[in-house]
């Protein structure tokens, strides 16, 4: 009976974590402390991805910007500009800008960004043409049935780690492709799709 109890209790408090539009819905677009547009930095500038999110592809977590991240920048430009009060703020004051995640899988799911980069999976494949986006929004499911679809066949997601960041690249077409898939997987020993699919792998 305590073990039910347990299990109810569990349930009632994951599930609706679980189901929360903030952690699973596709089209979640929350509304940031400041109005950052990726399409004008990482698009129209290219500004690589890992000039902000330093730490994607060295540790697990792919980290927000620090505020003086922001400030390299603009402590020269827009100094004036209400848009970017909150910074400005920041810098002056130490607090970090309370920036509004995105992408959050639950606590129960062990992601590592780096493991990912640095075998060839592009930013792209998860979190979508984000240099195309006004506001960052979540375009995948971040499901579990899509993490394996994935895991099962990886090598269509797999690209030159010179393209790694290149969110516009398309792969070659054919032969070609699947010649770039083989050297691809067997560059970063992806063999054992069994390893790739065990529960451990992201259930920790």
């Amino acid at each position: 009976m305590p073990f039910a109890l347990g299990g109810a209790v569990y349930a009632a408090v994951l599930v609706p974590y679980a189901l929360n539009p903030g952690t699973t819905d596709v089209g979640y677009t929350p509304q940031q402390p400041v109005e950052y547009s990726h399409e004008l930095h990482a698009g129209q500038m290219g500004i690589d991805c890992r000039y902000c999110h330093n730490t994607v592809d060295k540790t697990a977590f792919a980290a927000l910007p620090p505020t003086q991240t922001c400030m390299n920048c603009h402590s020269h430009i827009l100094t004036d500009s209400e848009k970017l009060k909150p910074v400005m703020e920041s810098y002056k004051t130490g607090k970090p800008v309370k920036w509004v995640i995105v992408h959050d899988l639950p606590d129960y799911v062990y992601f590592n960004h780096s493991a990912h980069i640095n075998k060839g999976v592009s930013c792209v494949e998860c979190h979508g043409r984000v240099d195309k986006m006004e506001r960052v929004s979540q375009v995948k499911t971040l499901s579990m049935a899509w993490c394996l679809s994935c895991h099962r066949d990886p090598g269509p997601n797999l690209r030159p780690q010179e393209f790694i960041t290149k969110l516009d690249w398309q792969p070659p077409e054919g032969e070609q492709r699947q010649a770039q898939i083989k050297q691809l997987m067997n560059a970063h020993k992806i063999k054992s799709v069994r390893q790739l699919t065990d529960c451990s792998t992201c259930h920790r």
